[in-house]
């Protein structure tokens, strides 16, 4: 079949895109940003669709030409700058319904989560389910899809916190410890989407597809650790007012475009744990989801999967360190703005000029630290950070080499700096 997936370069829908090669169907890929997308998975004809914008059934037609099949697995944790939540998990996904019905669309499967329902505690869950009733209203030969939480090779999302936590030096961290999580391997959740397309597969249900035996949040972590070849650590639970508290400030850092998977709407279901109707999937699909021994037994760990463990929360606390390095040394220089053009006056500079390159150079660090908080310049400040370090060290070459042996000087300060900057550079996620 012709098969059009949306929301294809995420965690679920990167490995349905396999799922279907490996099939012999013919994929249309549709995302918000398909040029690395096109990179990895060049078998797709790759189109760049944002549901949040596409909220007419209208807007949908011209993906839908000669197409017999649609996966839809795009979805979004909460609202940011970057995310529109109803917007995409409900105007522009009952859009997408309504266009399929209308198309002659032979099949559509929707991926939802365990646990959406009336009376959903959060809003994630709450547009989910309203999606799926005006689902079950259309005409259309549908199924949804539950996932319980998805593990896979890569790290991705919440799964990615949950390594770090693992990885955790000494102790494993863990909120709300205690709470019950019903897991599956996303090659699974690939293969039930896959099981669902065949038109001889039950339409017009809603499918969980969980592992049958929930795990506590703290034994998942244990589990983790394990499969790392870390040595064992105890679980230590925190209090819920730090989740509070680390929820609200990843929160505000979502403004700022960081889509941490520790914001409100995770620590909520990590609260409420992860439960769905275990053995549905296969008694309906014919797909049995692994056990959680069973997924980790599959992928066995090897460094690179230690490394993004252990330095999972090395990211955030580097670029908190550069924001507040640069600042502060943008305020000191405005500070002691004698002080520091004195240095360059001693060269051979007019008071004026050394003046006025004092505050340029104060004002670059500042904006530098600021820029850095935003998610979107935070790449270009990074590349900046290392540019101003260059410059400064060549300034003090040529104009004070004496500063050099300073232990307080040009060489000491700019230089780990530019280091740390490079380094995280390095690690910046553009998915």
């Amino acid at each position: 079949m012709r098969v059009l997936v949306v929301g294809a370069y995420g965690l679920i829908g990167s490995h349905v895109l396999v799922a279907l090669r490996r099939g012999g169907h013919d994929i249309v890929a549709a995302g918000r940003r398909i040029e690395a997308a096109r990179r990895a998975y060049p078998y797709a004809r790759w189109i760049a669709a944002d549901l949040a914008s596409m909220r007419r059934p209208d807007d949908w037609a011209p993906l839908l030409a000669g197409v017999d099949a649609v996966i839809n697995c795009a979805g979004v944790l909460q609202d940011g700058p970057r995310d529109d939540l109803r917007g995409v998990q409900v105007d522009g996904t009952v859009a997408l319904f309504q266009a399929c019905a209308a198309a002659g669309v032979r099949r559509l499967v929707h991926v939802s989560a365990a646990g959406v329902g009336p009376g959903a505690g959060t809003a994630f869950f709450a547009t989910k389910h309203e999606a799926e009733t005006a689902l079950a209203a259309i005409d259309i030969a549908w199924v949804v899809l539950r996932p319980g939480l998805v593990l896979a090779p890569m790290a991705y999302g919440g799964t990615a916190l949950l390594r770090g936590l693992a990885g955790f030096p000494w102790i494993v961290p863990a909120v709300h410890a205690d709470s019950l999580v019903q897991t599956v391997a996303v090659d699974d959740v690939a293969a039930a989407v896959l099981r669902a397309l065949d038109p001889a597969a039950p339409a017009r249900v809603a499918v969980d597809v969980v592992a049958d035996e929930p795990a506590r949040l703290g034994d998942l972590l244990t589990a983790l650790r394990a499969w790392l070849g870390l040595p064992p650590a105890p679980v230590v639970p925190l209090p819920a007012w730090t989740a509070r508290l680390t929820a609200g400030a990843a929160d505000a850092a979502g403004w700022a475009g960081w889509r941490s998977p520790m914001r409100s709407t995770a620590m909520a279901q990590a609260r409420d744990g992860v439960i769905g109707t275990a053995g549905a999937c296969q008694r309906l699909l014919g797909v049995r989801p692994k056990s959680l021994a069973e997924t980790l037994e599959a992928w066995p760990a090897g460094v690179q999967e230690r490394w993004f463990a252990r330095l999972y929360f090395v990211k955030p606390l580097a670029l908190v360190v550069l924001a507040l390095f640069w600042l502060v040394s943008g305020l000191i220089g405005l500070a002691r703005i004698g002080d520091a053009a004195a240095v360059l006056t001693v060269a051979g500079w007019s008071g004026g000029a050394a003046t006025a390159a004092v505050v340029a150079g104060s004002l670059v660090d500042i904006a530098l630290a600021a820029l850095v908080c935003f998610r979107r310049t935070a790449p270009a400040a990074l590349i900046g950070m290392v540019a101003v370090s260059a410059a400064y060290l060549l300034a003090a070459t040529v104009v004070r080499p004496d500063l050099w042996l300073d232990p307080m000087g040009a060489l000491v300060k700019t230089v780990p700096a530019a280091l740390l900057a490079l380094a995280t550079l390095a690690v910046m996620d553009e998915r």
